[in-house]
This record gives C-alpha cells, structure tokens and sequence, in this order.
C-alpha cells in the first residue's frame, strides 16, 4: 500500500496559515484604517473604489482570489454560494459612481466572508477541496462573459448600423 504525505486537515480556522493569511488580506480591504477619533473604519476597497473600472475591477479580483482560497480549504457549496453573491453586491453596487463609493466604505464583503467561513469552521462543517464547485464556478463565470462580450458585439455593430445609416454630418 502506498504511503501518501499527506498534511493534516486543521481543525479550525485560526490552525491553518492561509486562511489567517485570507483574514489578514480580508482585513486590508475593508477595515485596515481608522478615522481618526472615531470607530469608522475603512480599507483599500473604497480607496481603490474611487479609480473608475481599474479600482473596482482589481478589488473584485482580490475577492475573488480569497473566494477561491476559502472554497479549496473547506467552505461549502451553500457558504461559496453566499460569498460570492456578497462579492457580486460589493462588485454591482460599488461600480455605481458616487453612491457605489458611499456604499464601498460601508460593506465589507471580504469581512462577511470571512466571517461565513469562521463560523462554518466552528460548526465543524469544513470539508476540504472544493474543486468542483470552483469548475462549475470558473464555467459560470465564462459563461457570463461570454454573454457580456457577444452582447457588446451586438450594441456596437447596431451602434455602427445605425450612425452608418444616419450619419451626424451631412458632407
């Protein structure tokens, strides 16, 4: 019988170095800084979120990424279901100009999900891998993509049509 060198699986969240690693970045994110003289706290997130599309897009793919970490060291299908729409709230309603901003200083998704997947640890509920969810999640998210890209295509060759057929400046 072969011999596998396997690691123990810890037992709980704080044991295992990447997910205190998951928690550090998520705390960089969203609550890192403090007003001075007050207890509002705030992270890279909202700071990033002011760089229109660059900013939003790169706090997007942090969370993500920490997503995935969290999904390969235990989290459920249910709790990876209730991060990534915590993600996808932060993602849709951050990208709004001015209010998403407002709204990026006070949602901490990073945090949220963090602490899902504390107390899915403390309930004894971590499993393990989750490589296919994170299959069906990347296919998910190419599907959306795909969409996006060919429904962009679409606009632009109809925008194209349309100021074709109509031109702006009658030569």
């Amino acid at each position: 019988m072969p011999v596998t060198n396997r690691l123990p699986v810890p037992t709980t969240f704080d044991a295992d170095e990447r997910l205190r690693w998951v928690a550090r970045v998520a705390r960089l994110m969203d609550s890192q800084f403090q007003l001075p003289g007050t207890r509002f706290r705030f992270g890279l997130d909202p700071l990033l979120g002011l760089l229109p599309i660059v900013g939003d897009l790169s706090t997007t793919v942090v969370s993500v990424a920490l997503l995935l970490t969290m999904l390969r060291h235990g989290a459920s299908g249910a709790v990876v279901v209730r991060m990534a729409l915590n993600i996808f709230i932060d993602t849709v309603v951050g990208g709004i100009p001015i209010l998403g901003n407002v709204f990026d200083f006070a949602y901490k998704s990073n945090e949220r999900n963090v602490a899902l997947l504390r107390r899915h640890y403390a309930e004894g509920r971590h499993q393990g891998s989750g490589r296919g969810l994170v299959v069906l999640l990347l296919l998910g998210f190419g599907i959306v993509f795909s969409l996006v890209a060919w429904g962009s295509v679409v606009l632009l060759s109809w925008v194209w049509h349309y100021f074709d057929a109509h031109p702006i400046l009658n030569t």
